[in-house]
């Protein structure tokens, strides 16, 4: 069978576009999930790369006929699982198709191709587009805009734009029958039918493969600007950022890091952290202006309003220098801390409860003898937190299953989600039926056999089926 696919792929995409030798193929088995918790990745896969939509839609009419898996690849920057074949496939790659189809400046609005990466957007955008940009940022812009955007991307800037769902205004995809097919576009009201379009946002691949996004576009601030503000505890830093909203500024970006993190990565990136004292948090603020007045003014007003609410210092970045020193210290945290971790969790609870969650959280560490740092997308309530393992690279304690459950538990109690960003995948699906129902679950199940009835797309991603 696999010489057959192989030849029929090939007939298909080119000889050139096919990848069998399994060194080659091994690059494009995992994502950037944890080691610890991801899957085995199955050998025998096959790695195509389609360079038109014809050949997209031949390849899954040909799977389908062949009841062949098929694996659509981004940039390989999920945190979930979601594309890690764990029976033999095909793994198709999109990055061959990164054209910028059209950029509308009247409608604001963008269209790409599935393969066009964010750096590739942001570039073009500011080369050619000087008065419009894309705010998303899910913190590697290595990350493709059709995967953005089936596994709902969101990061930093959630809290002033919303998440890939408030950008994506159209979806050109093909089904796994090999109809191509296009949902929405540029208009803003589309109230006929079935909402299909966003059923496909989140999907994690197993609904469609995605050809094209219209994406929302967004004024472009000249000026911008980093602050941070410390804290005795994360009740007051919580409680600042809501004064702050209540104050009628939205920042770009606002990000609660433990004290410890932040010394911990600066000291490791040979960097300064610009906060000594009796803080236990910090808050990260990023924010914007039209003018540099503008911006100064509203820094002015955050740095008040954080006097008022607790604060025991607050700092403002007032060189490109110090910003890039700020940011590098939050972008390396993961680097820094990835050796201990068993997982980086992401759950979320609405912003009056991140206090409440955050206090369950250190007293389930404590129960199993360890601690769990943390750093927040703190004004949209979504957490990262960390089980550790006892050494660098050493093995997962016994109880790490048991922590994570009971802190999906909490999260739940209050409201909230187990995955705000990383997406249910295959590292999630176990904890599916702790938040939702089994005929919530049996709908999900029917909608999966509705697009996808041979359950050739990612099988065993967000369902077993």
């Amino acid at each position: 069978m696999e010489k057959e696919i192989t030849e029929r792929m090939k007939a298909v995409c080119g000889e050139r576009n096919v990848i069998t030798d399994p060194q080659d193929v091994s690059s494009y088995l995992y994502d950037e999930t944890e080691e610890l918790i991801r899957p085995e990745a199955a050998r025998g896969c096959i790695v195509v790369r389609p360079q038109t939509y014809e050949q997209v839609s031949a390849i899954l009419k040909a799977a389908n006929e062949m009841n062949v898996p098929v694996i659509p690849r981004g940039g390989g920057t999920g945190a979930c699982g979601a594309v890690i074949p764990v029976q033999p496939g095909i793994i198709m790659l999109m990055e061959k198709l990164r054209d910028i189809i059209e950029v509308d400046e009247t409608n604001m609005m963008v269209t790409v191709q599935a393969g066009v990466t964010l750096r590739q957007l942001n570039d073009y955008l500011s080369e050619n587009v000087r008065e419009l940009y894309f705010p998303c940022h899910p913190g590697d812009e290595g990350a493709q805009m059709g995967g953005m955007a089936i596994e709902n991307a969101g990061g930093v800037r959630a809290v002033k734009h919303g998440i890939m769902r408030n950008y994506i205004k159209g979806l050109k995809v093909v089904l796994p029958s090999g109809e191509i097919v296009q949902f929405g576009g540029k208009l803003i009201k589309n109230n006929m039918g079935y909402d299909l379009m966003h059923l496909i946002i989140g999907s994690e691949g197993t609904l469609c493969v995605v050809l094209e996004v219209t994406l929302k576009l967004y004024p472009r601030y000249e000026f911008t600007g980093a602050m941070v503000a410390s804290f005795r505890s994360a009740d007051d830093a919580v409680a600042c950022v809501g004064a702050v909203q209540r104050a009628g500024i939205i920042p770009l970006a606002v990000e609660l890091m433990d004290r410890m993190i932040a010394k911990k990565t600066a000291e490791e990136i040979d960097a300064s952290w610009p906060l000594d004292d009796e803080g236990m948090v910090d808050i990260i603020y990023m924010v914007e202006g039209k003018t540099e007045d503008d911006l100064y003014s509203t820094a002015e007003e955050i740095d008040r309003l954080c006097d008022e609410n607790g604060s025991l210092n607050c700092v403002i970045a007032e060189s490109g220098k110090e910003q890039k020193n700020i940011l590098a210290i939050r972008s390396q945290m993961y680097e820094i801390f990835k050796p201990y971790f068993v997982d980086s969790l992401d759950t979320a609870v609405p912003m009056a409860h991140i206090g409440d969650l955050l206090r369950d959280i250190d007293a389930i560490a404590a129960k199993y003898g360890s601690t769990s740092p943390r750093v927040g997308h703190v004004a949209d309530g979504n957490f990262h937190n960390f089980i550790l393992r006892d050494e660098p690279n050493g093995p997962a304690p016994v109880w790490a299953d048991d922590m994570r459950k009971e802190i999906y538990e909490a999260a739940l109690k209050y409201g909230g989600t187990i995955t705000a960003e990383h997406g249910t995948g295959r590292t999630r699906k176990p904890y599916l039926a702790l938040q939702y129902s089994e005929g919530t679950i049996a709908i999900m199940k029917q909608i999966k056999k509705a697009f996808d009835p041979n359950n050739i797309l990612n099988p065993g991603v967000i369902l077993d089926i």
